[in-house]
């Protein structure tokens, strides 16, 4: 079976209605082994925070999406295992280390990450790392 390594951008998408959200939610459908750094839960809190900030929902709908991530099956791995080789792939390729602990986990899993940050995507395109990001709309 094979496994995905799921970024915040992503797994945001199966509860809000968003651009790519078609395709994100046939990958959380598809039964594949979805995997994410222990990160995961408060990037995407952050993401919920920032939407209702901005009016996109209301605090009552942010919290009912936060219990419903509760029950996805997620494989979370510790930030903490995956910290020094994440610091130096943020540092070899410019990019934060939020974003390096899903590249790393990755390259620990060898499989895939996914994600809905095209800034990210087009950032690795050309670098070692390429074949290793998946764009949402490119999975299966």
């Amino acid at each position: 079976m094979r496994r995905y390594v799921v970024d915040a951008s992503v797994a945001v998408k199966w509860f809000v209605p968003e651009v790519h959200s078609e395709e994100a939610l046939r990958l959380l459908s598809s039964g594949r082994d979805l995997l994410a750094p222990d990160l995961l839960p408060a990037e995407f809190g952050n993401i919920l925070w920032k939407k209702t900030r901005r009016g996109e929902i209301e605090v009552a709908q942010a919290v009912e999406i936060i219990r419903a991530l509760a029950e996805v099956p997620f494989h979370l791995s510790s930030s903490s295992i995956l910290l020094e080789s994440a610091y130096l792939l943020a540092h070899k390729f410019q990019r934060t280390v939020y974003d390096s602990l899903y590249l790393s986990l990755a390259i620990v899993e060898e499989c895939p990450m996914v994600t809905a940050d095209l800034r990210l995507v087009n950032a690795l395109s050309g670098t070692s790392l390429a074949g290793r990001v998946l764009w949402v709309e490119d999975v299966m």
